[in-house]
């Protein structure tokens, strides 16, 4: 097989392998029905940055990208804590 078709074939910059899941569904579509209509920067980074790394870990990274959610995710819970201490419950900035 060519370069040039290899290239077509696995496009890592628009449709790496790691982000496709069963029934052509892809990760980034997750993403964006998720953060749409979260209001806090912070909140919606760490949540998109969560589902990416639970979402492609069979494909890509295996425990080391759960382990990475999970660090984002620990990290969104103390910043939504911080958060509904000053702004109340559900509240956003």
């Amino acid at each position: 097989m060519s370069e040039v078709s290899k290239l077509e074939k696995h496009d890592n910059v628009n449709n790496p392998q790691h982000y496709q899941l069963s029934g052509g569904i892809e990760v980034i579509d997750i993403i964006d029905a998720h953060v749409d209509g979260i209001n806090d920067g912070r909140e919606a980074t760490y949540s998109a940055n969560i589902l990416k790394y639970i979402l492609r870990y069979r494909g890509k990274g295996g425990v080391e990208s759960l382990k990475k959610a999970r660090w984002y995710l620990d990290r969104m819970i103390t910043y939504m804590e911080e958060r509904n201490k000053t702004y109340g419950m559900g509240k956003t900035k």
